[in-house]
């Protein structure tokens, strides 16, 4: 396994498997996605909640791999609502009896592929685990097609109340902080495409570039060119600010 990060659609619907290897640059920072993770890491079995900032890696150098589960489907997998893991990495022991996750970590570590050992553990835990909430799996999929709060609640038959209060269990936010974080992610995906700031930003659902330039900084703690330049755009960022319409001075 070369130094970098990969990642593949894992065999638990909707879920990723990722891996990482070598020195974690702190300069890089992991945004906010919605989603929360089961990680291998340093020997140890995590969980990484729900974030609504960036999270800084501590620079460690090794082998890490996690499956990442798609918003509102790890609760039900882990056991616990979402919102009591939120900006927090707890051990997983923390979550499942000690005995049944120190046999975990000493079946992965004993793995010649710490991933696909994970993954298989997602897996099974799914198997015996209750389904995802139907009702809040639909509430994500809308979000992220850039539906507003206000719609998808009455399209899933829900006060916002009652929204509110079954987003937290399932997202560990209410669905105004995951609407902002999926936007924010399809416009970093339209950016990474090619496309303008400016454009990437309308598209998205962003009222315009110093909108999105205002998510970037409440939500990543960075501007949108400092965060690509971080994490290998550099020649892409330099490309969209030079794309922005004539006479505009606001940069993401």
């Amino acid at each position: 396994m070369g130094d970098g990060y990969a990642e593949w659609a894992s065999r638990l619907d909707g879920a990723t498997v990722w891996t990482w290897s070598g020195p974690r640059d702190p300069a890089r920072p992991v945004l906010p996605d919605g989603c929360m993770d089961l990680l291998w890491n340093g020997g140890r079995l995590m969980v990484a909640g729900p974030d609504t900032h960036a999270f800084s890696p501590d620079g460690t150098v090794g082998i890490c791999a996690g499956v990442r589960f798609a918003p509102g489907t790890a609760p039900a997998l882990l056991g616990v609502p979402a919102h009591e893991l939120r900006d927090r990495r707890v051990a997983l022991d923390a979550l499942w009896p000690g005995g049944l996750v120190r046999g975990l970590t000493e079946r992965i570590g004993a793995a010649p592929d710490p991933a696909a050992a994970l993954e298989d553990v997602a897996l099974r835990r799914a198997a015996d685990s209750d389904a995802p909430d139907p009702l809040t799996v639909s509430v994500a999929s809308q979000l992220r097609q850039g539906r507003s709060v206000a719609a998808v609640a009455r399209a899933v038959g829900l006060g916002a109340r009652q929204l509110h209060r079954r987003s937290l269990t399932a997202f560990g936010y209410g669905p105004k902080t995951l609407a902002r974080v999926l936007r924010l992610q399809r416009a970093l995906d339209l950016v990474r495409a090619g496309t303008p700031y400016a454009e990437a930003a309308y598209a998205a659902g962003c009222t315009d570039q110093a909108h999105l330039a205002r998510e970037m900084r409440d939500l990543a703690g960075t501007t949108l060119g400092g965060y690509l330049a971080a994490t290998g755009y550099a020649g892409l960022a330099a490309n969209s600010e030079t794309a922005q319409p004539s006479g505009s001075r606001t940069t993401a």
